[in-house]
């Protein structure tokens, strides 16, 4: 579904991402794992049309060269993205935040459907629905912002940083939902701090380090890695 080759990425003279190929199959769930600073956000963006890459880069997602896209027409190819940082309105009203995710003319038809499926993997924002973004706890919101991506009916979602901030408890919430979400057959790309919680629903993993990749394994191949335990597993217990 995506595959991704050969794609390298300049800030300026600061070399953000170093020769990076990576795949995600259709319905498949997988996680970038690696340090702050390692490029992960960057990956994410250069493949929903946010960053430009250097030339020579290969981003192709159902078929299709993407690498040049601006990020609204890669919306509507079929990828979503859920930042860092979440980027819901406050000051609007779940519902709202909703409807604005079913703007892309691919969602339009299907709205009212996303929106019961939405509210099935979501049964709090259901009851919610009413209540303005910017009084609720920050996971609620980060489901808000994970729901208002599925309004837009992707065949991708990818999430930077889900976890990021939240208690134990709700880290624990949003990972059950995101289980739920990967039955759904949607694929998943997951940038996550929190390796345990991302590696029990992948189904494989890439690791990064300095923006390159150094490491690819399925989940449970990660999850035994003695290597990944020290740098990761270890310090997060």
């Amino acid at each position: 579904m995506l595959e991704i080759r050969n794609l390298s990425l300049h800030y300026g003279q600061h070399l953000a991402l170093d020769d990076i190929s990576l795949s995600v199959g259709q319905g498949e769930t997988v996680v970038v794992l690696g340090a702050n600073g390692a490029g992960k956000s960057s990956l994410l963006k250069a493949a929903a049309g946010l960053v430009r890459p250097d030339v020579g880069s290969e981003i192709h997602f159902a078929g299709r060269d993407i690498v040049r896209m601006a990020p609204h027409l890669v919306l509507e190819a079929g990828i979503a993205l859920v930042p860092e940082g979440r980027g819901v309105f406050g000051d609007l009203t779940v519902a709202e935040n909703l409807a604005l995710g079913a703007y892309a003319r691919r969602a339009r038809a299907s709205e009212t459907q996303s929106r019961e499926l939405v509210y099935s993997l979501f049964p709090k924002l259901a009851e919610r629905r009413g209540q303005f973004v910017n009084t609720m706890s920050g996971g609620e919101q980060q489901m808000v912002a994970i729901a208002r991506a599925l309004m837009s009916k992707p065949d991708l979602l990818m999430l930077d940083e889900p976890s990021l901030g939240l208690a134990p408890v709700v880290v624990g919430e949003l990972f059950s939902a995101l289980r739920r979400v990967r039955q759904s057959g949607l694929a998943l790309l997951i940038v996550e701090q929190n390796v345990k919680m991302s590696l029990s629903i992948a189904d494989r993993g890439y690791l990064m380090e300095a923006g390159r990749v150094v490491g690819e394994d399925s989940a449970a191949g990660l999850m035994n890695d003695e290597a990944v335990k020290r740098a990761f597993l270890g310090a997060a217990a």
